[in-house]
C-alpha cells in the first residue's frame, strides 16, 4: 500500500510541474491509473467469498457455532458488516427447516412481516452474523424480494459472486450485498442447467456504503466536491450535478463505482491530487477486503501464526480446542463417534538435562513428523506444550482409535533421532471417545483423555490406556 500511495502522490506532483498544455491529458492519465490500482485490488477481493463457501460446500450440513467459527473472523477486519448462509429449501423441506432453526420462513408484506406462501422452493436465511450485533433475521425468504432475488438467480446461473445495486440492508443502513453460490460438492457445474441442479445455497456478504466511502471522503479537503456514483446516481457525497468534474471507474464485484471529483478553487492542482488521494484511500480500503475474502499469502500467514505451534507447525492449543469442538458437534449431528488421543513422551526431561534444550527441541519436531506420517487427512494434530501432543480422530470407532494409538506408539518407539546419541523414546497415550452421549463442553473429553494418559504413565510408561466411565482399564499395551 505504501508503494501505491507513493506512486499516486508522485504522479500528482509531476502533473503540477508540467506546463498548462499537458495538464488535462496527464490529469486524466492519473485518474485512470488511480482507478486501475483500486480496480486491481477489488478484483481480488469482493469477487471471491472463497473460504466461507468452500466450508459450506465441504461440510454439507453444519451448526450455528460452526458457521460462527468461519464467519466471525471475516467481520473483525471492520470492512464486512455482515455475513449469512442462505440454503435452498424445497417445499417438502420447509417444515424441517422451521423446526431446526426455530423460525418460520417469512417475507415482507404491505403491513410488515408475514408467513411466506407455499412455493416450490425457498431461499431463507439459516445463519447470520453481524459486526454490530443486528444480524439479519433467520427465516427471511429472498425468493420474493425484488431487490435481491434477481441477483441470487444471476449468481446461481453465472457461478460467480454477484453484487446488488445500493439497497437498504437487512442489518440496517444503505449498502450492497454480494452473493456467492454454493454447489453440491463434486457436482458438475459446466453449464447453466448443471449449476441450477447442483445449487445448495448462497453465502452472502453485506457492506455498508458509509463504511466503504469513509476512508476516501475523509482524505479529501473540505473544499473539494466528491461523489461516489453507482448506476448513474449519487450514492454518497455531494448532491446534484457537479460542473466540469473529472471521474474514473472503480469495479467492485460485477458493479462499477464512479469516482467524481471537482475542486472549485484550484482545479489545475488539486483535482489530480484529490484523485490520487482518493485512489490511495480506495486502494487501502479495498486492500482490507483482500484480507477478508481472499486466501492471499498474508492472510494465510496471519492465520498460521494464530493457530500453529511455532516449533513444530502443528496446531496450537486454541486451534486444537476449536477442532475438537467441531468434531464433537459433527459426531452428535451424524450420530457417529470420534476419539481424542493425549500423548506425552516418557522421560523427556532427561533428554533436555542430558543433551540440552536444542536437542530436545529437535526431538519434539521429529515426533511431530511421526504424527504427520501416521495421521489421516481428516485428523487434527496439535502440540499442547512441552512434550505433550493431542490427536483428534473424527469419524472413528473405539477399535479404530485403539489401532491408531498403537500405530503411533510403535512409530515413536521405532524412530531413531538422526545425528544424536539419544536413545529411542517412548510415549504414553490416553484415549477418550466422544459422540456416544451428549457432553456440555470439551472439558470432559479432555479430562478423560488426560486421566487415561496419566494412568498409562502410572503403569510404568510406554503404554496405552482407554478411558472407561466406570474404571480406567488397560485395553491393549503396545507390543515390544
Amino acid at each position: 500500500m505504501l508503494l501505491i500511495a507513493a506512486g499516486s502522490v508522485t504522479a500528482a506532483l509531476v502533473v503540477h510541474a508540467n506546463d498548462e498544455s499537458n495538464f488535462h491529458e496527464m490529469q486524466q492519465d492519473e485518474a485512470t491509473r488511480s482507478a486501475r490500482q483500486a480496480e486491481a485490488v477489488a478484483s481480488l477481493s469482493v469477487g471471491q467469498l472463497a473460504s466461507a463457501s468452500a466450508f459450506v460446500q465441504a461440510e454439507g450440513t453444519f451448526s450455528e457455532h460452526e458457521f460462527d467459527v468461519v464467519a466471525k473472523p471475516l467481520l473483525e477486519e471492520g470492512v464486512l458488516s455482515g455475513a449469512a448462509y442462505i440454503p435452498r429449501v424445497a417445499a417438502s423441506q420447509r417444515a424441517a427447516f422451521e423446526r431446526r432453526y426455530g423460525a418460520p420462513i417469512f417475507e415482507k408484506g404491505p403491513k410488515g412481516p408475514r408467513r411466506a406462501p407455499r412455493r416450490s422452493v425457498y431461499f431463507p436465511i439459516a445463519y447470520a452474523v453481524s459486526q454490530h450485533g443486528s444480524a439479519a433475521p433467520v427465516g427471511y425468504d429472498f425468493t420474493a424480494d425484488p431487490g435481491r432475488a434477481p441477483f441470487l438467480r444471476r449468481a446461481r446461473d453465472e457461478g460467480q459472486a454477484v453484487a446488488t445495486p445500493s439497497v437498504q440492508l437487512l442489518i440496517g443502513g444503505l449498502g450492497i450485498n454480494v452473493y456467492r453460490p454454493v454447489y453440491r460438492d463434486g457436482a458438475q457445474t459446466a453449464t447453466v442447467a448443471q449449476r441450477r441442479r447442483a445449487l445448495v445455497g448462497f453465502v452472502a456478504g453485506a457492506f455498508r456504503i458509509k463504511d466503504l466511502a469513509h476512508a476516501a471522503l475523509s482524505a479529501v479537503p473540505h473544499a473539494v466536491s466528491v461523489q461516489l456514483r453507482l448506476g448513474g446516481g449519487s450514492v454518497v457525497g455531494a448532491q446534484g450535478q457537479l460542473e466540469d468534474p473529472d471521474s474514473a471507474p472503480v469495479h467492485i464485484a460485477d458493479r462499477t463505482w464512479l469516482l467524481v471529483v471537482r475542486d472549485p478553487n484550484r482545479p489545475s492542482v488539486s483535482l489530480p491530487l484529490a484523485l490520487a488521494v482518493i485512489g490511495i484511500a480506495m486502494a487501502a480500503l479495498l486492500g482490507a477486503l483482500i484480507l477478508v475474502w481472499s486466501r492471499n499469502e498474508r492472510m494465510e500467514e496471519l492465520q498460521r501464526e494464530a493457530s500453529e505451534d511455532p516449533l513444530t507447525g502443528l496446531k496450537n492449543r486454541r486451534r486444537f480446542e476449536e477442532d475438537l469442538q467441531l468434531a464433537m458437534a459433527r459426531a452428535r449431528r451424524e450420530r457417529t463417534t470420534g476419539a481424542l488421543l493425549m500423548l506425552d513422551l516418557d522421560h523427556f526431561k532427561q533428554v533436555n538435562d542430558t543433551y540440552g534444550h536444542p536437542a530436545g527441541d529437535r526431538l519434539i519436531v521429529e515426533v511431530a513428523d511421526v504424527l504427520r506420517r501416521r495421521g489421516r487427512a481428516s485428523d487434527s494434530l496439535a502440540r499442547l506444550g512441552g512434550d505433550e501432543f493431542a490427536v483428534v480422530l473424527p469419524r472413528c470407532t473405539p477399535v479404530e482409535a485403539l489401532l491408531a494409538a498403537e500405530g503411533i506408539a510403535d512409530a515413536i518407539r521405532e524412530h531413531q533421532p538422526p545425528g544424536e546419541e539419544i536413545e529411542p523414546v517412548t510415549a504414553c497415550i490416553g484415549v477418550a471417545m466422544f459422540g456416544d452421549h451428549a457432553r456440555s463442553s470439551i472439558a470432559s473429553v479432555v479430562s478423560e483423555a488426560d486421566s487415561a494418559m496419566y494412568a498409562a504413565k502410572d503403569s510404568g510408561r510406554d503404554a496405552i490406556r482407554v478411558f472407561d466411565p466406570l474404571a480406567i482399564r488397560e485395553d491393549a499395551p503396545p507390543s515390544n
